[in-house]
């Protein structure tokens, strides 16, 4: 069963582009990630998703249902991280906590003490009071602590240390393995590549690939780190070098046997041909696109 279907989702603000023509299908249980750089369209998906605002053109379903018709009973099975939320002043951490839950009408109480224990998060402060750390974790637990079926998160990690990063993708992990649908939205590579089994990339409002976060990594580009000298003008795939009087290394996904014999005309004494990282993968990835737009 798809949790989450997209549909030639388009949304325009006036002239300026946010998404265009976005197919995603997101099955129960996964835990899918959603890559792009600031700008790329990311928010605007999931303001879409959450009916916080209205397609230009296409549709979307959650749970099987239409997001515009039926969005109240819809939000009653998601759990929703923001990337920056705000409080009302003046509140103790407790009463967000019970003003959360009873919106959704639910007693919470007990999950919300196990969230807040691990998250090690005083319920007795003033939000006024809390470091910007503190408040995403109080964000954390009302978007987790009435057990929904659908966690999306739109960067999540903003002001949590590495303990707390940690702690946060530990419940994560365990909440998917109980079957709950994951959609996590980041900049951040590393959290996609450990934390998700599958992942779209959208760029410039498009998405431009999806699948597993395998495939990927997977790429014909290679990192070449050559000691000597070559003329490297006028050979195509290469990206990102950097040079100096008797170094090269650059990412490379033109014919090997090109470079090989441009190679040997030069005088090199050292050659090192490796995988480039997952990081880079993706950059590489947003270039070659960017080269073909």
């Amino acid at each position: 069963m798809d949790i989450i279907k997209t549909n030639n989702l388009t949304k325009y603000y006036g002239k300026a582009r946010g998404i265009i023509g976005l197919n995603l299908s997101i099955e129960k249980g996964e835990y899918f990630g959603f890559i792009g750089p600031n700008g790329a369209g990311k928010s605007t998906t999931i303001r879409i998703l959450l009916g916080l605002i209205s397609p230009t053109s296409g549709n979307v379903q959650i749970f099987g249902k239409n997001i515009v018709k039926e969005k109240e009973n819809i939000l009653k099975g998601i759990g929703y991280l923001p990337s920056e939320a705000l409080f009302y002043s003046g509140m103790k951490v407790r009463d967000i906590l019970k003003l959360s839950a009873d919106m959704r009408k639910k007693d919470c109480a007990e999950e919300a003490k196990k969230l807040c224990d691990r998250l090690q998060l005083d319920i007795s402060r003033k939000v006024d009071e809390l470091s910007f750390g503190n408040r995403k974790k109080v964000a954390i637990v009302c978007a987790l602590q009435s057990n929904p079926s659908l966690i999306i998160l739109d960067e999540p990690t903003g002001g949590l240390d590495p303990l707390m990063q940690r702690n946060f993708f530990d419940i994560l992990r365990e909440r998917n393995r109980e079957g709950v649908t994951i959609f996590l939205s980041s900049h951040v590579l590393s959290e996609i590549q450990h934390n998700c089994t599958r992942a779209a990339i959208i760029r410039e409002g498009e998405m431009v690939a999806c699948d597993s976060v395998e495939a990927l990594a997977k790429s014909n580009a290679k990192r070449i780190s050559i000691y000597g000298s070559v003329d490297l003008n006028g050979l195509d795939g290469i990206k990102d070098i950097k040079m100096s009087d008797k170094a090269a290394n650059f990412l490379y996904n033109g014919d090997i046997n090109r470079l090989l014999h441009r190679l040997s005309e030069g005088n090199i004494f050292d050659l090192n041909i490796s995988e480039p990282d997952f990081e880079e993968v993706f950059l590489h990835y947003y270039e070659k696109e960017g080269d073909r737009a």
